[in-house]
């Protein structure tokens, strides 16, 4: 079970530990963010979690506390419908190799339909990154009628390239993925995150759809002309959001601990507390580098690094992670052993503020830079 420890004990130097945690301090000074968590694992002990600045930039703003939910924004792309895929696929009910109209007739000779499940993880299908649906859906659809909408754009959707001719991060291809999991399950997709993922883990703080009443934890994004109003406990994501909240690409808020308690279960190969989700060798295949696509750093679902990284130049090949459009991020290094969770609402009060680009790799070279007990060196090119 992942708990606390002092930094020496895990292999750090202390003082250059506050030091990494120093920088999220330096950044909300500087403007970056309104305020922000980042934690730190290693070798299963937490030692750094470091909350800084407030809620809001409004006077009187609540301050930031290890405890604070946070928009996890495409963190919910790695935690929910990957680890979803990864049960799947072991289990024999999905295949990589198939393709996506195998399990969606609707895609029939369609131009995505012959992309694999292996290339939609992988971002290889040739699909582009993602387009405005909520504007065609509006608010306050029947959440059925507004994935049948969606699927009929995916499968209009022209292609932006060749399959595995160049890697295109793309919301629409996690989509498609979400729409094969619920449609073979029967059941809605939060239920099976629910179920499967969140409390097998023990992750009490992190979930779609919030509850009201934890509001007053909640970290704001922001304002949006399409809604009118300021999303507070209701997702940034605006796809998601004509959804009703629930989306394979984004819509869990979570805790930094929650989160860091899922990479943990990651790093120990798919197990925590007695409970597993999901086979070591399952979690080798989908976070080493799929190699679709060459020179693309995509794994099946995750990300690894790549040049320039915001893992940023110390954290190891072997590494996996994923950002969060919010200002969200999470790293895992198993040669390491080591986790970094970043959790930020960079974007209020507006997502023109993109300075986290520079805080994300400071910060990861700062934690690595802290250790120790080994020798820790650049990776090549970086």
């Amino acid at each position: 079970m992942l708990g606390n420890a002092p930094p020496g004990a895990a292999g750090f130097d202390p003082e250059r530990l506050q030091q990494a945690g120093a920088l999220l301090e330096k950044a909300v000074a500087e403007g970056v963010t309104p305020g922000g968590v980042l934690l730190v694992a290693r070798r299963g002990a937490i030692s750094l979690e470091r909350a800084a600045g407030w809620l809001t930039w409004d006077d009187g703003a609540a301050e930031v506390t290890p405890s604070t939910i946070y928009d996890l924004a495409s963190l919910t792309k790695v935690i929910a419908t990957t680890t979803l895929m990864m049960r799947r696929v072991e289990s024999g009910a999905l295949d990589l190799d198939a393709t996506a109209a195998a399990y969606l007739p609707e895609l029939e000779r369609r131009p995505v339909g012959d992309a694999t499940l292996r290339d939609l993880l992988a971002h290889s299908s040739g699909l582009p990154c993602c387009t405005e649906l909520f504007r065609e859906l509006g608010e306050n659809l029947d959440r059925d009628e507004a994935r049948a909408g969606y699927l009929e754009h995916i499968a209009s959707t022209e292609m932006e390239a060749g399959a595995r001719e160049r890697a295109i991060y793309s919301d629409l291809g996690v989509l498609l993925l979400g729409e094969v999991l619920e449609r073979r399950a029967g059941r809605p997709l939060d239920d099976l995150v629910q179920e499967e993922v969140l409390d097998p883990l023990g992750l009490r703080d992190t979930g779609y759809l919030p509850d009201p009443a934890l509001r007053d934890r909640i970290a704001p994004t922001e304002p949006d002309d399409w809604r009118g109003r300021l999303p507070h406990g209701e997702v940034h994501d605006e796809n998601t959001h004509a959804l009703g909240g629930v989306a394979p690409h984004a819509g869990l808020f979570g805790t930094a601990r929650d989160v860091a308690t899922f990479a943990q279960a990651m790093l120990n190969g798919g197990a925590y507390g007695g409970r597993r989700i999901a086979a070591n060798q399952t979690v080798a295949l989908f976070t080493r580098r799929a190699e679709l696509v060459p020179g693309s750093s995509r794994a099946l679902g995750w990300d690894t690094p790549s040049e320039p990284s915001s893992a940023g130049r110390f954290f190891s090949a072997r590494s996996y992670g994923h950002t969060g459009f919010t200002g969200t991020s999470l790293w895992i290094d198993p040669e390491l052993e080591l986790i970094v969770v970043l959790l930020t609402n960079r974007v209020h009060p507006t997502r023109e503020n993109i300075a986290i680009r520079r805080l994300r790799p400071a910060i990861h070279d700062a934690v690595v830079l802290a250790i120790t007990d080994v020798t820790v060196e650049a990776r090549d090119g970086g």
